[in-house]
């Protein structure tokens, strides 16, 4: 009897640590789904008042402060990313990168992408940090600012904002890129 208390007692922190990470899980998807829904919300204003060129400025200048908003919300690093970024202050750092290749092995095996999400707990500076990225899938809207054939006129202003553009030649489905999550321990 005692032997099981004390294998119960040493149990104890390894069942708070798994609950806690899924606690986190849970409240970076809640997070995304606030940026996300923020973000689309916008998105389709912008399409239904201006099409995509008005939708261009929200990317431009109203997600970033959609992004800026659930950062200071949660106290964590919220953002977006992409392996083919529009924006270099939206470029992935090296444990993105990671995570965004393994979705697109995860996807070519036939995940759907709606599903591909992924967290960790990694060291950073020093420190502990739980880390959450949650694919983006390229939706019928998405392919007029990201596919293949974009207007002449939309591309030209493409240019203008993102001097450095990466993130066009998308196909419905794909992955378009991640929100990603960065909440210290």
């Amino acid at each position: 009897m005692k032997r099981i208390l004390v294998l119960c007692f040493m149990a104890l922190p390894f069942v708070a640590a798994a609950d806690d990470l899924q606690s986190r899980q849970q409240a970076s998807a809640a997070a995304i789904k606030e940026f996300g829904g923020k973000l689309k919300g916008e998105l389709e204003r912008a399409m239904k008042e201006g099409g995509p060129a008005q939708a261009i400025e929200v990317c431009n200048k109203v997600a970033p402060n959609i992004a800026l908003e659930q950062s200071q919300k949660t106290g964590w690093k919220v953002g977006r990313t992409s392996l083919k970024n529009r924006s270099g202050a939206n470029a992935p750092d090296a444990w993105e990168t990671r995570v965004l290749q393994a979705f697109e092995e995860r996807k070519a095996k036939g995940e759907a992408v709606d599903n591909l999400a992924f967290s960790e707990v990694v060291e950073q500076d020093g420190k502990k940090a739980f880390r959450f990225m949650k694919a983006i899938p390229t939706g019928e809207v998405c392919l007029k600012c990201h596919g293949e054939a974009i207007d002449p006129d939309i591309a030209g202003k493409i240019d203008t904002l993102y001097p450095g553009d990466k993130a066009r030649g998308f196909r419905l489905g794909d992955i378009r890129g991640a929100f990603t999550i960065t909440q210290p321990m």
